[in-house]
């Protein structure tokens, strides 16, 4: 048995809690909000957010960090990327050196275009971080719904540790020296996703959604690439595989936020009627800014950031899209 606290206490670290006390572990799930302790203390479970998902009664609850960091196996960062920064700065000081910790957060800090990891070491130099990332709905896997993932390491013994403490019949965990790659599939399939939602807003067909998500993965390779990426990642679980889900699942809040775009709303009036943190938004911008600085062709990405920022019209942004000047599908094939 492993002591092992999640940091955040949302859908994705709600379901982590469940999946690894049902593997014998001693779980701590922290978070800062009062109501959010109070309601998982007093329910077992988040009323709003996973209804259908109960907590064993021996995961603790606390609104302690310095206790939820102190003494433990393993540490598993779950709150919402835009918080990732400020919630490592304050763990920080009650972090131990070598303290193994996985991310398990999606996305890109926009103001330093920094992954998530990175984000990570630069406020915690001591730990030793990883990264789980890959096609897993957080309302499936708190309902034990067979899931597999991919934890990214710098070492074969942490990756090995990591997957070991999480792995079981249902929660299938494969191993990767790929940490970019797997962060940058992870986070830039939320910004296809936003765009395939919006295919679907526009009652469009499996054609057009196919398409955008082929032609999506072929830019999230490229730039995945230049930055030192495996193209095998984007062939596999953080690449393809979750960028199959986040496109097709209604449990994606990407692909709502997309959809409700692709119904005419504007990005403001979408991200309120999902109520939730749209990660691909920020990612979005991030995304269009790496492809500049490394010289990588994304049209899907610069046609999302004109429907995002700049109120352009999802059908309009389409039509450009198709469009374009013809060319090859892969200019590294010859006749």
């Amino acid at each position: 048995m492993s002591k092992i606290s999640l940091l955040g206490a949302g859908t994705w670290g709600t379901a982590l809690g469940i999946v690894l006390a049902s593997n014998g572990h001693d779980v701590t799930i922290w978070t800062k909000i009062e109501q959010e302790a109070k309601e998982l203390q007093e329910n077992r479970k988040s009323l709003k957010k996973l209804p259908q998902a109960v907590l064993p009664d021996d995961v603790k609850i606390t609104l302690d960090l310095e206790e939820a960091c102190t003494d433990k196996d393993l540490i598993v960062m779950s709150v919402a990327s835009p918080y990732i920064r400020q919630t490592a700065h304050d763990a920080s000081p009650f972090i131990k050196n070598g303290q193994k910790l996985v991310n398990v957060a999606k996305g890109i800090e926009d103001k330093t275009l920094m992954t998530l990891s990175e984000v990570i070491k630069n406020e915690i130099p001591q730990a030793d971080v990883a990264v789980l990332s890959g096609p897993s709905h957080a309302e499936e896997v708190s309902r034990c719904v067979p899931t597999t993932v991919v934890v990214g390491a710098e070492t074969s013994e942490t990756a090995r540790f990591i997957q070991d403490i999480f792995m079981n019949e249902v929660f299938r965990v494969y191993t990767s020296p790929d940490i970019i790659g797997i962060e940058l599939g992870g986070s830039l399939k939320n910004v296809i996703a936003l765009a395939a939602g919006t295919v679907d807003g526009l009652e469009l067909g499996d054609n057009t959604k196919a398409a955008l998500m082929t032609r999506g993965m072929a830019e999230i390779s490229r730039l995945g690439i230049k930055m030192g990426g495996k193209m095998e990642t984007f062939s596999g679980l953080s690449g393809f595989g979750d960028l199959f889900v986040t496109c097709n699942s209604k449990h994606s809040r990407n692909w709502k936020a997309g959809y409700f775009m692709g119904q005419g709303k504007t990005m403001e009036e979408a991200m309120k009627q999902v109520n939730q943190v749209v990660e691909g938004v920020n990612s979005a911008h991030a995304a269009l800014i790496l492809a500049n600085k490394y010289e990588v062709e994304m049209p899907i990405v610069e046609q999302i950031n004109l429907v995002l920022f700049e109120g352009k019209p999802a059908k309009e942004a389409l039509n450009d899209l198709l469009i374009r000047d013809r060319r090859r599908e892969y200019s590294t094939l010859e006749w």
